[in-house]
């Protein structure tokens, strides 16, 4: 029980609840009635949110996804901004933000299932690594606007950072940063599967 008065256990605590909100199945079902678990993909983030309610209603489809991606991204950035405020040092920190993305791609709320974690992902590497987040984000951008297939930007995206991270940052110790990726490249199995099948959809 002492452990549970440990202030830095508290935080993961809040860092894993905070990032596990899925604020893409509250906003389709809220605003659309729909629920995205059982419809598209069965992800809960900002692509599947897209695709679904704009079977319906594509104004509706446009704000809900980009509402979903910035929350997930918000909630991210709100968790590490906070551990930074209170002063914990980065090893915490780096903890926080890992935890936040775990939350989010494995829900408490959801029985342990979650979304891809790329909003949330790039949410805590912008507060940590803000250039390689960057540079990711004009490479997710060229890739989106080119390739128009969600999961490849957004991996081709995470790519960069990773290598932008390593070179900008030699003597850091990235293991943090590594373990995020490896969540997110784990998440997007099934899009590999769907894009070396072709079935991968592109975005419209």
């Amino acid at each position: 029980m002492e452990l549970l008065f440990n202030q830095n256990v508290q935080f993961y605590l809040v860092a894993y609840l905070l990032g596990g909100i899925p604020f893409g199945l509250l906003l389709a079902k809220f605003f659309a009635g729909v629920n995205i678990k059982e419809s598209g993909s069965g992800s809960i983030g900002a692509t599947n949110v897209l695709r679904v309610v704009k079977e319906t209603n594509p104004a509706l489809a446009k704000k809900l996804g980009a509402a979903t991606l910035a929350l997930d991204a918000i909630k991210g950035i709100a968790v590490v901004l906070a551990a930074k405020y209170m002063g914990f040092d980065e090893s915490v920190q780096w903890m926080v933000a890992v935890l936040a993305v775990v939350g989010h791609c494995f829900s408490p709320y959801l029985w342990f299932e979650g979304g891809k974690g790329v909003a949330t992902g790039m949410g805590v590497m912008a507060v940590m690594l803000p250039i390689p987040t960057a540079i990711a984000l004009v490479v997710w951008a060229v890739a989106a606007k080119t390739i128009r297939i969600s999961s490849l930007s957004s991996m081709l995206g995470l790519t960069a950072l990773v290598v932008a991270s390593f070179v900008m940052y030699p003597t850091m110790f990235h293991a943090p940063v590594v373990f995020i990726a490896f969540i997110l490249f784990y998440k997007h199995i099934p899009n590999f599967i769907r894009l070396f099948q072709g079935e991968e959809k592109q975005v419209a």
